[in-house]
């Protein structure tokens, strides 16, 4: 059986300003043989990421906070509960709208890469 712990994973800052901790991902250093990958993300108060697209599918599943989603010219407020399909090449940001951290899970089909991002700000 393999448990990751949140807080034995590494923390960064990714390209689209975002601090990260993944937590599965099959191109790591660790026995993972999904085909996705599972990264926990958070975005401080009165942040927001930088617009950027994938060309892969993306999930996020907002575990606290609140925010604002924004896919291509869309937007709609975000909250703890909620889970947001990403489709491949839809440009995505999501801001912070509340008074405490948002934070969200992102499941990356087929698995984050970073030549399959491109951060656009």
């Amino acid at each position: 059986m393999r448990i990751r712990k949140l807080k034995e994973c590494t923390d960064i800052i990714a390209g689209d300003n975002t601090r990260l901790r993944e937590l599965l991902h099959p191109y790591r250093d660790y026995d993972f043989s999904g085909r996705y990958s599972l990264a926990h993300a958070e975005v401080a108060p009165g942040a927001k990421t930088l617009k950027h697209k994938l060309t892969s599918d993306e999930v996020y599943y907002i575990l606290s906070g609140e925010g604002t989603m924004y896919i291509d010219n869309e937007s709609a407020h975000v909250v703890a509960g909620d889970a947001i399909d990403i489709p491949p090449g839809a440009v995505q940001q999501i801001e912070n709208t509340g008074e405490s951290t948002l934070a969200f899970l992102c499941i990356v089909d087929p698995a984050w890469r970073v030549q399959d991002e491109e951060v656009l700000e």
